[in-house]
């Protein structure tokens, strides 16, 4: 598309956006009475005005029922947690079988570690991205201690070459290959935090398997935000929150994914829990764990309703949305976001913003990361004095991600705008 940096311009894609009628369905931060450009939510996603109502649902019926309500409220909660996977299937790419919604982000890494993390003496290397989310970070060092094993040999970090901000995919499939006999476990961030680049999750996988390792993805920065087959990819396992792209509240409910040819091994090592009993005979209270033969056999507690309520209604605006609209506006509306930045770095004397996220859209969803070559914090602090709410990363990286559920191409616009006079 032949991008302009005009409001008329970004007005007109508003008006053929075949998504537009979404944003009205989210609350939106206000300052000085006008709408917030609100570029976060790759941090925290918007409220939908209809979480209200999903979570008020819950409680009217936990008045109404008490505990009669895991069997009589409109959402009975005993299978509360099933309505998902239908959901998400879509979303992530993978068969309804594969999927469960459960626990915390790095709740689910640990105990998808417990059951593909599995080293020996021989075999006991994870490879990683470095400058992973910190709680990626923590959980392989504290799985690999928990094994006995020493962080700086067990843990091989790819990063990327000098004066480069993103890993190559030939680097990681040159470290993989360099540690074919030794690797017992790839995991890496679907999108990196920092960055916002896109692994090719299909190659790494491949390659994975190539050499007899396990593969997963923390999909925290990539669920809701690219397109994921993980099914088709075979990935091992995945897990997500539901907090930034999902939309589904602060803390939400998270994810997780394993691949089907996984779910039914009941020798498979995890740490079980009640609700990942076979369900039949889950009230007799037998000893002896007898694992669901889906990925409901991961989960160890009864259904979080509360928050999974919210998470439901983000989850019927994307079912209503349609993942390839929103996949499609999304990749225009990052389009125009680096048209914008690299006009304004062309009107200016010295180069002030240097975009560190790829380019190319195979290699990057909606976010964008800025590094502010001079006055980062100060232009940071004035984007949120004008409107702007945006994140901003040690040392001097200022994040921003238009979503397509209720960002405009005029909010991409007015960022612009905004930031070109705070450096011009």
């Amino acid at each position: 598309m032949n991008y302009q940096n005009t409001i008329a311009f970004a007005k007109n894609l508003d008006e053929q956006d075949p998504l537009k009628d979404f944003r009205s369905r989210f609350f939106i931060p206000q300052h000085e009475g006008k709408d917030t450009v609100y570029f976060t939510g790759n941090s925290l996603g918007l409220q939908p005005k209809s979480t209200a109502a999903y979570i008020q649902q819950e409680l009217n019926d936990w008045s109404q029922y008490g505990v009669e309500g895991h069997f009589h409220a409109k959402n009975p909660w005993l299978s509360y947690h099933e309505m998902f996977p239908k959901l998400l299937s879509p979303i992530v790419g993978a068969l309804e079988e594969e999927i469960v919604v459960m626990n915390q982000l790095t709740v689910n890494l640990h105990l998808l570690m417990v059951s593909f993390y599995r080293p020996t003496k021989q075999r006991y290397k994870i490879i990683c991205e470095a400058k992973a989310f910190p709680s990626d970070q923590y959980a392989l060092e504290s799985q690999v201690k928990f094994h006995g094993f020493d962080y700086a040999d067990a843990v091989v970090e790819v990063e990327p070459r000098a004066g480069e901000h993103t890993i190559r995919l030939e680097d990681i499939l040159a470290t993989i290959e360099q540690h074919k006999d030794t690797v017992a476990l790839v995991m890496f961030g679907g999108v990196n935090y920092y960055t916002g680049q896109l692994f090719d999750m299909k190659t790494i996988t491949a390659t994975a398997h190539k050499v007899g390792a396990y593969c997963g993805f923390d999909l925290a920065h990539a669920a809701g935000n690219i397109e994921l087959k993980l099914h088709d990819w075979n990935v091992d396992f995945a897990c997500w929150c539901s907090y930034k792209y999902l939309n589904s509240g602060p803390g939400g409910v998270a994810g997780a994914f394993i691949h089907q040819q996984h779910i039914a091994n009941e020798n498979m090592q995890r740490f079980a829990g009640w609700w990942g009993y076979k369900k039949a005979t889950r009230f007799k209270m037998d000893k002896g764990f007898e694992p669901i033969p889906t990925a409901e056999g991961w989960q160890l507690s009864n259904a979080p309703v509360l928050s999974m309520a919210a998470h439901k209604a983000s989850l019927d605006i994307f079912e209503e949305a349609g993942m390839d609209k929103l996949h499609a506006k999304s990749k225009l509306l990052a389009g125009y976001l680096h048209f914008v930045l690299n006009e304004i770095n062309q009107q200016q004397k010295e180069k002030l913003i240097e975009v560190i996220t790829p380019t190319n859209e195979t290699e990057r969803g909606c976010q964008v990361s800025m590094l502010m070559l001079k006055d980062g914090k100060k232009i940071f602090d004035a984007l949120m004095q004008q409107g702007v709410i945006a994140d901003w990363r040690e040392p001097n990286v200022v994040r921003v991600a238009p979503v397509p559920l209720y960002n405009s191409f005029e909010d991409v616009w007015r960022f612009g705008n905004i930031i070109s006079g705070l450096i011009g």
